[in-house]
């Protein structure tokens, strides 16, 4: 799912914190959101999610005939926050939740959670108890419930924080396999350069609610165009 933004402005009382005057998110690419704390990275993704109102223009989400939509596909997107909720039941009963609510067939959700388990590393918990789960192990299962209806467009916020390396590492490795295979659109906001790095095609450099830089993430990464893009990626501090 391709994404245009235009002319969006929010503000939280006499604060702007969003002023973007046009941005495209690529179709079947996993982008970065990066940029200080407050650049407006979260307020965007809201967004984006329909979680927030911008104060004046508007999102438009690609459809698959090609033409475009200011009514949020909310079939066709979904969002993992960095702290997800667990519902009150077992690992496996969690990823099957979403393909329950959409009625899909028995055997169908069978064969999707043994799949999506697998690809987690998490079989071995799938009577568990999810409240339970470490950290790690709490966001995969989330990220496995969040992708079990093969979404079109999916958000993550700081997926990754805060958990150990191994979870890390499968996330990023499900990611991956999601984008080869599927085609899904993912735009992530992560704090982690190395990630991004590893992760992502496309990168958007934010800096007080404006998006200063954005293009290839190999581009801009190595070779940033704008001094407060360069500054951020050698570590200084912005502000």
């Amino acid at each position: 799912m391709k994404l245009r933004l235009n002319n969006l402005k929010k503000s939280y009382g006499s604060r702007a914190v969003l002023d973007v005057e046009r941005c495209e998110i690529p179709s079947g690419a996993i982008t970065g959101l990066i940029g200080p704390n407050g650049a407006g990275k979260t307020t965007l993704m809201n967004i984006i999610a329909g979680l927030d109102a911008p104060e004046s223009g508007e999102v438009l989400y690609g459809l698959k005939d090609g033409s475009f939509s200011p009514d949020l596909p909310k079939k066709a997107v979904t969002m993992l926050f960095q702290t997800p909720y667990m519902l009150h039941t077992t690992v496996e009963k969690n990823i099957a939740y979403p393909l329950q609510l959409r009625r899909a067939e028995r055997e169908v959700i069978k064969r999707r959670v043994k799949n999506l388990m697998d690809d987690f590393d998490l079989t071995p918990l799938a009577k568990n108890k999810a409240w339970r789960l470490s950290g790690g192990e709490t966001q995969k299962v989330a990220l496995a419930r969040a992708v079990a209806l093969k979404p079109e467009l999916l958000l993550l916020d700081e997926p990754t924080s805060n958990i150990d390396n191994t979870s890390v590492a499968v996330i990023e490795k499900t990611l991956d396999y999601e984008r080869n295979k599927h085609k899904m659109t993912s735009v992530i906001i992560s704090h982690n350069l190395a990630q991004i790095r590893r992760l992502c095609d496309y990168v958007i450099f934010m800096h007080e609610g404006r998006i200063i830089e954005q293009g290839d993430a190999k581009e801009i990464l190595s070779k940033p165009a704008d001094p407060r893009t360069k500054a951020f990626i050698a570590g200084e501090l912005l502000l």
